[in-house]
């Protein structure tokens, strides 16, 4: 999911990077900072996972998982140390992952000509909030309640809870999950689903903007004018030949940082990030109350998770 930001002039549009630097900040430096999560207003109602609070309700959450899994049938797990597994999430073992897919875990892909000189749009970073582990499918799927064809939703005769083992232990700290909504045709159901919905749904509207458009028709004609054609950022990034096995293309390479210097030399990121951000907080003051409730609420699961980590100290 493309992610979201405030609105400011639509004089921006027509900004050069050679201004924005005259305003004493490096257009890459700029870029940078505008395309990151934390630049957006939404991000205050999404929790940091690599903070204490988050950290320890995961540690929470496989301690009641780790309930849950021996009440199963599962007695190994008696002994599972959830400090070992409170950074990791689950992963069916044989699971194909990999994490050299094209793509870009920024909200407006790249911004660093030099850098997309070198890895084209293979510029996901390791998330080391968290780190995937693989489980057995039985163990698997009592743990999350994800079933595959065949899988039975029975196991050692007893009856896997919904979102298994650790779903369980997130309502027992959290309470009962708010209604589930989809999100770009993703079904969301999280504590946090709000808070996404309206990052998304922001997103979208800020992208119909006419000045958005106007950023996009500046950054396609600079692109045109090196030899490369696409409407926008989001088509060049996601271009099928640059999916595959393998280092990325010359082609990939030199295409990502044509992006890169296109949207430096059109201001493309201040401008949409201006136009992202108006929307967000237009969301945000039309669902200031929903927000402030689903952060009071993240607030007591941290609490809760303490008491848990605590009796199982």
């Amino acid at each position: 999911m493309r992610k979201v930001l405030p609105l400011a002039l639509s004089g921006l549009f027509a900004l050069s990077a050679c201004q924005f630097a005259g305003n004493g900040d490096d257009p890459v430096d700029e870029a940078r900072r505008l395309n990151t999560m934390a630049a957006f207003p939404l991000h205050a109602y999404i929790p940091d996972p690599a903070s204490d609070g988050a950290k320890t309700v995961s540690r929470a959450q496989w301690v009641l998982g780790r309930q849950c899994m021996v009440r199963l049938g599962f007695s190994g797990f008696a002994t599972l140390d959830p400090k070992a597994v409170e950074s990791t999430y689950p992963v069916r073992q044989g699971t194909f992952t990999s994490e050299d897919m094209p793509g870009d875990d920024t909200p407006y892909g790249v911004v660093d000509p030099d850098l997309a000189a070198e890895h084209g749009y293979h510029n996901r970073k390791t998330d080391t909030s968290a780190q995937p582990q693989q489980w057995p499918a039985d163990q698997y799927a009592a743990l999350t309640g994800t079933f595959e064809s065949g899988d039975s939703r029975v196991t050692h005769g007893h009856r896997i809870p919904e979102g298994g083992c650790l779903g369980e232990a997130t309502r027992k700290i959290y309470g009962p999950a708010p209604k589930a909504t989809k999100v770009n045709g993703v079904k969301l159901s999280g504590y946090y689903s709000l808070a996404l919905e309206l990052w998304y749904e922001s997103h979208k509207r800020a992208s119909k903007d006419p000045a958005w458009k106007k950023a996009d028709s500046a950054w396609s004609a600079c692109m045109k004018k090196k030899g490369f054609h696409y409407s926008d950022p989001d088509k060049a990034s996601i271009d099928s030949h640059w999916f595959g096995p393998g280092k990325p293309s010359d082609k990939e390479k030199r295409t990502a940082a044509a992006d890169a210097r296109c949207k430096l030399d059109t201001g493309y990121v201040p401008a949409v990030h201006s136009l992202d951000v108006r929307t967000q907080k237009s969301s945000i003051g039309s669902n200031k109350e929903k927000l402030e409730a689903l952060r009071a609420a993240d607030e007591r699961a941290v609490r809760n998770a303490r008491t848990i980590v605590t009796r199982d100290s």
